[in-house]
């Protein structure tokens, strides 16, 4: 991990697009290390497009953006697998390799990412399940788990590479009230351990149970709780 003092995430002037048209304009936000920060605003509104700039699937056109020490302004397509590596993604649908089972699933990235020692890697799989508190699933295959427990393994697979920061897009989205609390309870205990979390939700009785600064998409702004006071409910209307 980087020991750098400045920001994981910084935003200055950053416009957001989706195809050609601006969503999001002068967007201005910092983001700490070990900080949790939850996104929300209606459907539509840019939350997804700002998460998908700040892990470069999107590119960065307007303003100056860095993520984890690494400017996302003219970003070379070939660097960003190394921002990739700095950071970790969650999304709502688990994307799991359904083919093969979880600790292969977790081998693969390992692989990817540059692992090579099988030791290692076996021991580094072994950390991360006993962290979701799922050490006993490294046979079963993805279908063989509850939703609940495919989210912990997307969650396990997030931390293989030791991420200064988690995004996560709606990832309680598919789950019912009571294991999408156990998955808040994960994310926040995560977050403690000095992991900056920004995460995209819908769900405003987590945010009522566990607040946290929040950032809200309307009306082509970004309003951030830090600087002035807004109401969440008006955000959740899709």
């Amino acid at each position: 991990m980087s020991f750098s003092s400045s920001p994981v995430v910084s935003l200055r002037d950053v416009a957001i697009y989706q195809d050609s048209n601006t969503i999001l304009s002068n967007v201005n936000f910092d983001i700490d290390k070990g900080e949790f920060v939850y996104l929300v605003g209606r459907t539509g509104s840019g939350k997804s497009s700002l998460l998908k700039t700040l892990y470069a699937d999107l590119k960065l056109l307007t303003g100056h953006a860095a993520v984890a020490d690494v400017k996302l302004s003219k970003l070379p397509r070939k660097q960003v697998p190394f921002l990739r590596r700095k950071i970790a993604i969650i999304f709502q649908d688990f994307q799991l390799l359904f083919d093969r089972t979880v600790a292969e699933n977790l081998s693969f990235v390992l692989k990817a990412t540059g692992w090579k020692d099988k030791s290692r890697i076996k021991q580094r799989i072994s950390e991360v399940l006993m962290r979701v508190g799922l050490d006993a699933a490294a046979n079963k295959m993805p279908h063989q788990l509850s939703g609940g427990e495919q989210q912990r393994i997307v969650i396990a697979r997030a931390l293989l590479n030791e991420p200064v920061i988690l995004f996560a897009d709606e990832p309680t989205g598919n789950l019912d009230p009571v294991v999408a609390d156990d998955i808040m309870k994960l994310f926040l205990e995560i977050n403690n351990s000095g992991t900056a979390v920004l995460m995209a939700t819908h769900n405003y009785e987590i945010i009522n149970r566990y607040p946290k600064r929040v950032l809200k998409c309307e009306k082509g702004k970004v309003l951030d709780s830090k600087v002035e006071e807004f109401a969440l409910m008006n955000g959740f209307n899709n």
